[in-house]
């Protein structure tokens, strides 16, 4: 493994803040190998040394990973200042904190992948990743094709034309009044998937994903959640390595 600024391993290992491992490190608390090490560009092999903190060996958290289907109306965040429900409400039983990789707005629901392995939800999170997410949208109304093939083609935002999309129109039930559509999409903006609709005019009933790179909701009830696979998180990897 390639060496780690030792701040950056004591925050990776959950002791504190990488600031706050700082000022452990020119206090004079930290060891590593049994030698106190004062000198904040000091590099380490996680693989092979042996880091104390105030007296204490740490290790780095063993990696978890998580999909959840969320519910709508919760936020997608690891706490919230006004006491509103977050999707760590949903992981009961996990003790160790995990965080949520991107973000679902509050009144989207569907897959929702979270971690502790920073960077793998860094990885996925960044736009050059690519990864594809996929979006059930049920809109109020009919839909005219000539907006669709627009946003296939890319829609100009506030902040510039989306990339290419992949539709699959389900067409207009009578019954319900609604128009059924999944939608793929590979880059990351915020709310993106309502306001390529919105752009339109379309109302948006509800908006559930129901893939991440290539992950989906089978067998996991709304509410629910799983944890990944040795292989599904191998997949997860090799997605941002290409």
């Amino acid at each position: 493994m390639e060496k780690e600024r030792l701040q950056k391993y004591i925050a990776r290992c959950g002791y504190t803040s990488r600031r706050k491992a700082e000022e452990l490190i020119t206090k004079g608390v930290v060891q590593v190998n049994g030698r106190y090490v004062t000198e904040l560009g000091t590099k380490i092999n996680p693989d092979i040394d042996r880091v104390k903190v105030e007296g204490k060996l740490i290790h780095p958290p063993k990696p978890l990973y998580f999909l959840l289907n969320k519910p709508k109306g919760v936020i997608t965040s690891v706490s919230d200042p006004e006491g509103r429900t977050t999707v760590m409400d949903y992981l009961k039983g996990v003790d160790e904190r995990v965080y949520p990789v991107g973000r679902l707005d509050y009144n989207t629901e569907g897959l929702l992948l979270l971690t502790n392995d920073g960077a793998l939800a860094q990885m996925l999170s960044h736009p050059s990743a690519g990864v594809k997410k996929t979006y059930e949208v049920r809109l109020k109304g009919r839909v005219n094709d000539d907006h669709l093939t627009t946003i296939s083609e890319g829609v100009a935002l506030e902040d510039g034309i989306t990339s290419p999309a992949e539709l699959i129109d389900y067409g207009f039930d009578a019954k319900t009044g609604l128009t059924t559509i999944d939608i793929t999409i590979h880059e990351g903006r915020n709310r993106q998937v309502r306001r390529m609709f919105e752009h339109f005019g379309y109302r948006i009933q509800n908006l559930k994903r129901i893939s991440y790179g290539g992950l989906n909701l089978s067998g996991v009830k709304r509410g629910a959640y799983r944890s990944l696979t040795d292989d599904e998180v191998r997949q997860l990897k090799q997605q941002t390595e290409e």
